[in-house]
């Protein structure tokens, strides 16, 4: 008898991971989750100030926090986009979860080597090194809220709508290299930014609105069709707006 095919999701976990990963369980039987766990916010701190000074970083912090504590002032939004697309943001109890410190420590690729999976989908986690990319025999995709390689990064559901880009707001699953979202492109969907649509609400709309594209990039790696292609769109790796930026975009634009 042939071998079922294999899938792990690895993931930080959050509503529009979740509503990937379960569009991704309702199809395919043989799938697992990799939790890892959050990192340090002191270690991405210093990352992020050794690549864009620790003035920006600073600014950028201030958005995060205001992400992470307003999302009540979302909540209207939220339940709007739940209701009309039908995504679950917590994860279907059915779906086996696995946890590990890190997508890059040893347990996550012991557990790798044990499973022997077909495809390794990647959605909302740490950036892989190149010693694991190398270690995983496998095809390796990424779901990217952003379309690439014009907003690969962060927040660029926002960075779209915060510069008249409307005709690039979507998502983009690509292969995934070394690089920051530089992977050649398997699907993009490109979606209507709402009007009330905020940095609070982005990914979660741009999940609902793209799981398909998901689907479709894990069955092309499991019957062997994958087929990558570049863009010539620019290339530009997008960080979380200043807090100075957010706030006057959306005073000034009431972008949000």
């Amino acid at each position: 008898m042939a071998r079922q095919s294999t899938i792990l999701v690895i993931t930080a976990g959050g509503a529009y991971a979740w509503v990937i990963i379960n569009a991704l369980a309702s199809r395919f039987e043989n799938l697992e989750v990799v939790l890892e766990q959050p990192e340090s916010k002191s270690l991405f701190l210093r990352r992020r100030a050794r690549k864009v000074g620790w003035v920006q970083t600073a600014g950028q912090f201030g958005t995060m926090v205001i992400s992470r504590f307003g999302k009540r002032l979302a909540q209207k939004r939220t339940m709007e986009i739940i209701a009309a697309s039908g995504a679950q943001t917590e994860l279907s109890p059915e779906v086996p979860v696995t946890r590990v410190s890190s997508a890059n420590a040893g347990d996550c690729l012991d557990l790798i080597s044990a499973r022997k999976p077909d495809v390794v989908v990647l959605v909302g986690c740490r950036m892989l090194s190149k010693a694991t990319l190398a270690a995983i025999p496998c095809p390796v995709i990424n779901y990217h809220s952003g379309i690439n390689p014009k907003y690969r990064g962060l927040a660029g559901g926002w960075w779209a709508r915060a510069t008249g880009d409307h005709e690039n707001y979507g998502t983009t699953v690509h292969l995934v290299d070394a690089g920051v979202d530089t992977g050649d492109t398997l699907y993009q969907a490109f979606l209507t930014p709402h009007p009330h649509e905020s940095l609070l609400t982005d990914s979660l709309a741009m999940a609902a609105g793209s799981r398909e594209i998901v689907v479709r990039a894990v069955e092309d790696a499991l019957e062997k069709r994958l087929q990558p292609k570049s863009s010539d769109l620019p290339s530009v790796q997008r960080f979380h707006p200043p807090i100075w930026t957010y706030l006057g975009t959306g005073l000034f634009k009431r972008i949000w």
